[in-house]
């Protein structure tokens, strides 16, 4: 038998982002409707999670459209078409309930996607988890062009009588266009990923098909992991804390943004996203939501250097830093 040398792809130089869009339910759901029936303030919710209102659908159906809706504009402002995309990434912990979910497809089948479709399932940490295996397809030549799309309906997990999450989860998505970048022009910095197993049941999905959470363990993880996983993942990048204009984590609860922010000593010009209170926590969909929302509000320069952490269920973890278009 002849054998022929095994052909591979030229290495990659990086990946640079493109945009970011977000798609938001209409449906808001304020303070006060979310302590009403616990008997809880709209200050009490406040004080505890940061949350003023969040999204939701109205029926979990409508998450398709609000997906495909982000994956859109992030296309049109990353000035590509559908047949540009070599593959897409959907994100998702909740959008369906299947072996293999077919979410993505029907993703791909509506915005004519003819790519390469995978999902992934790293629940909040889902969309940086998502932008590293983008990168890492682009560096090895497997695609050049590659959507991602987080988007979640938590709601669909949530019981209304769970005051543990029944104020917190909110619904959205999020996307977002990579590509090959130029030499010297990399805009995604490696990822410093991992989880802890041993506290895999703080967040977790129970024999009655919800979600619950121990908030009080969980506030305490966070605030002593992240900022560890953050100085990480910018040592990793090259740079230091010092050097970092927008710091994105996962919107889980501004407590822990706060407290997050604080420990990292973050300077005063650095932009902390904080759109859970107005959205909710999301899941996969809050970071690339809050950094659009970032973007929408030109509180940051083109080029500038954002730091990235996701965190949650699992307890699953990941940071990059990543240069914004």
């Amino acid at each position: 038998m002849v054998r022929f040398p095994l052909q591979s792809s030229p290495l990659v130089a990086g990946s640079r982002l493109l945009s970011f869009a977000a798609g938001r339910p209409d449906h808001a759901v304020s303070g006060h409707e979310l302590g009403e029936r616990f008997g809880k303030s709209a200050d009490w919710v406040q004080a505890r999670t940061g949350i003023r209102e969040l999204r939701r659908l109205k029926a979990a159906s409508e998450l398709l459209d609000l997906a495909c809706d982000a994956a859109t504009s992030a296309l049109h402002r990353a000035a590509l078409d559908a047949a540009q995309v070599d593959l897409l990434i959907v994100a998702t912990c909740s959008a369906d309930r299947h072996v293999r979910s077919t979410f993505g497809s029907r993703v791909a089948q509506t915005l004519g996607l003819r790519a390469a479709e995978m999902e992934l399932n790293a629940a909040c940490s889902g969309f940086c988890y998502a932008l590293s295996a983008a990168d890492t397809m682009i560096r090895t030549g497997s695609a050049r062009r590659v959507l991602i799309v987080a988007a979640e309906c938590m709601s669909d997990l949530i019981d209304e009588a769970d005051l543990g999450t029944s104020i917190i989860f909110g619904d959205g998505a999020g996307a977002a266009v990579v590509a090959a970048a130029e030499p010297g022009q990399a805009g995604v910095g490696p990822a410093v990923w991992g989880s802890d197993g041993d506290g895999a049941d703080m967040i977790a999905v129970d024999d009655t098909g919800f979600l619950r959470m121990r908030g009080p363990e969980v506030f305490r993880w966070a605030v002593d992991t992240v900022p560890g996983l953050a100085e990480r993942a910018c040592a990793k990048a090259g740079v230091t804390v010092a050097d970092i204009d927008v710091f994105v984590p996962h919107q889980a609860n501004l407590r822990i943004i706060d407290a997050v922010a604080r420990k990292l000593g973050l300077g005063e010009h650095v932009v902390v996203a904080t759109d859970v209170v107005g959205s909710g926590n999301t899941s996969a969909a809050s970071i690339p939501i809050a950094l659009s929302q970032v973007l929408e509000q030109r509180q940051v320069r083109a080029g500038a250097l954002a730091l990235l952490v996701g965190f949650g269920a699992g307890l699953a973890y990941a940071a990059q830093v990543v240069q914004l278009p």
